[in-house]
C-alpha cells in the first residue's frame, strides 16, 4: 500500500523542516506480517525477550499511531496534551517526583510497582532504540504519541492489575489492542492463547478477558497522566471503567507463569 496515502485525507502532520526524514512513513507504512511472524516465533520461545515486542510493533503499526493521535486531538482538551506533549520518560525516572505521591494513589502503586520488580521507564525506552530504523524519538508529533504509548506500560499494569508474570503481560498486551486498536498487539496476543490454550487454567479466556476489559474502558492514551498519578487508584479504576480482572485473580500465582509473553 502507497505511503503517501493519508487517513481521511488529512495531510500528514509536518515536524520543522528537515526534522524528520520522511513524516509520510507515519500516516500509512506497509505492514510487514513475515518480520512480525519471525520475531513473535523468537518471543514465544524467550518471553523476556522484549526488543521482539517492538520488532512487531514497528512491522505491523500501520496507520493506528496516526489515528490515534487524530483521535486525541478531536477529544476535549486533547489538543492541549499535544500542544504541550510532555515527554513521560523523564518524569517517571524522577524518584523525588515519585515519592511525592501519597500512599493509595496511583501514582504511589506505580512507585512500588516498579521499584520491586527493577524496572525504569528509561530501560523501556532504551530497547525501543534499539529496533533498526525506528523513528520513536524523531521530533514528530506521531513518534511523540507513540512514546507516550511505551512509556504507559507499566501505568497500565497498575490501572488494569496485571503482573509482570507471563500471563499477566499476555492479558496486558490483550488490554492494549484493546485500547488502541494496533495489530501488534492482537497478534502478540493471539500467539499467547494459542500457546496456552492447553494449560490446565483457563489462560486463553483470560487473555480474551484483558482485551474486553481494554475495549470497555475509557480510552487512556488520552488521560492526562500527571494528573491521573494523584488519584486514589480504586477511584482512578472506576472512573476509567476498569473492571476487576476475575479470570487472572483466579489463576494460582505460582501457575501465570506460563510459556507466553512478557515485558
Amino acid at each position: 500500500m502507497a505511503m503517501t496515502e493519508t487517513l481521511s485525507g488529512v495531510p500528514p502532520v509536518q515536524a520543522a523542516p528537515g526534522a524528520v526524514r520522511d513524516p509520510r512513513r507515519y500516516v500509512r507504512p506497509r505492514r510487514r506480517w513475515l518480520t512480525a511472524a519471525k520475531a513473535l516465533r523468537r518471543l514465544l520461545r524467550d518471553k523476556e525477550d522484549t526488543g521482539q515486542v517492538f520488532e512487531i510493533m514497528g512491522a505491523l503499526n500501520g496507520p493506528t499511531t496516526a489515528r490515534n493521535f487524530e483521535r486525541l486531538m478531536a477529544m476535549p482538551g486533547g489538543g492541549k496534551l499535544a500542544w504541550e506533549h510532555v515527554e513521560l520518560a523523564p518524569k517517571l525516572m524522577d524518584g523525588a517526583w515519585l515519592d511525592g505521591f501519597a500512599a493509595g494513589t496511583v501514582g504511589a502503586a506505580y512507585r512500588d510497582f516498579v521499584r520491586s520488580e527493577q524496572l525504569s521507564a528509561e530501560g523501556l525506552a532504551s530497547i525501543s532504540r534499539e529496533r533498526r530504523g525506528t523513528a520513536i524519538d524523531d521530533p514528530h508529533p506521531y513518534a511523540w504519541f507513540g512514546r507516550r504509548i511505551r512509556d504507559t506500560h507499566d501505568i497500565w499494569h497498575v490501572l488494569s492489575g496485571y503482573h509482570r508474570d507471563g500471563l499477566g503481560e499476555s492479558c496486558l498486551v490483550a488490554f492494549s489492542y484493546g485500547q488502541t486498536g494496533s495489530l501488534g498487539w492482537a497478534v502478540i496476543a493471539l500467539g499467547a492463547a494459542l500457546r496456552s490454550r492447553k494449560g490446565r487454567h483457563p489462560y486463553a479466556q483470560a487473555i480474551w478477558q484483558g482485551y474486553q476489559r481494554g475495549k470497555a474502558a475509557k480510552w487512556l492514551p488520552g488521560e492526562d497522566y500527571e494528573t491521573l498519578m494523584a488519584e486514589p487508584l480504586e477511584a482512578a479504576r472506576r472512573r476509567l471503567g476498569i473492571t476487576p480482572p476475575t479470570l487472572y485473580d483466579a489463576i494460582p500465582t505460582d501457575a501465570r507463569d506460563v510459556a507466553v509473553p512478557a515485558a
